[in-house]
C-alpha cells in the first residue's frame, strides 16, 4: 500500500506540473500578445503627441490672431463712435440751415394777394408745365427736404 500511495502522490504531482505546464504556456502567449499590444501603444501615444503639440501652436495662433483682431476692431470702433457724433453735430447744423434756408424762402416768396395770377398759357399738345421760378423752386425742395428730414430720422 505504501507502494500504491507513493505511486498516487507521484501521478498528482505529474497531471500539475502538466497543468502548471499548459498554464505557463498561456500566460506566455497572453504576455507576447501584451508585448506587441505595448509597441502600438507606444506608436499612438507618439501620434497623440505630436497631435496635442500641432493643436497647441494653432490655440496660440488663434489668440495672436484674436488678439491683433481685437486690437484693430477697438480702434475702428473707437473712429466709428468719433464719426458718429461729428455726424450728428453736422446733421444738427445741417437741421438748422435748412430751417433758416426756409424761412429766407419763405421770406422770398411773394404774398399771394399782392400778386394777380398769372394768365394761363396757352396749351399746345407737346406743352411743357409752366415754368416755376427759382425761389419757389428752392423753397419746395427745402421744405420737401425739412419734411424727409422729419419723418425719417434722415435727411435722404
Amino acid at each position: 500500500m505504501s507502494h500504491f500511495l507513493g505511486v498516487v502522490i507521484e501521478s498528482l504531482v505529474a497531471i500539475l506540473l502538466m497543468l502548471t505546464i499548459g498554464y505557463c504556456m498561456l500566460l506566455n502567449k497572453r504576455l507576447k500578445r501584451l508585448k506587441a499590444d505595448e509597441s502600438s501603444l507606444k506608436a499612438t501615444i507618439a501620434e497623440l503627441i505630436t497631435a496635442t503639440e500641432i493643436a497647441e501652436r494653432a490655440i496660440g495662433g488663434l489668440k495672436h490672431t484674436v488678439r491683433d483682431v481685437n486690437e484693430n476692431l477697438g480702434s475702428q470702433l473707437t473712429a466709428a463712435t468719433e464719426m458718429s457724433a461729428q455726424l450728428k453735430l453736422q446733421l444738427s447744423e445741417c437741421d438748422g440751415v435748412v430751417r433758416r434756408l426756409s424761412k429766407i424762402t419763405l421770406a422770398a416768396r411773394p404774398s399771394t394777394s399782392a400778386v394777380a395770377p398769372e394768365p394761363a398759357p396757352v396749351s399746345t399738345p407737346a406743352a411743357a408745365p409752366a415754368p416755376v421760378s427759382n425761389a419757389k423752386a428752392v423753397a419746395a425742395a427745402a421744405q420737401a427736404f425739412s419734411e424727409r428730414r422729419r419723418s425719417n430720422g434722415l435727411a435722404a
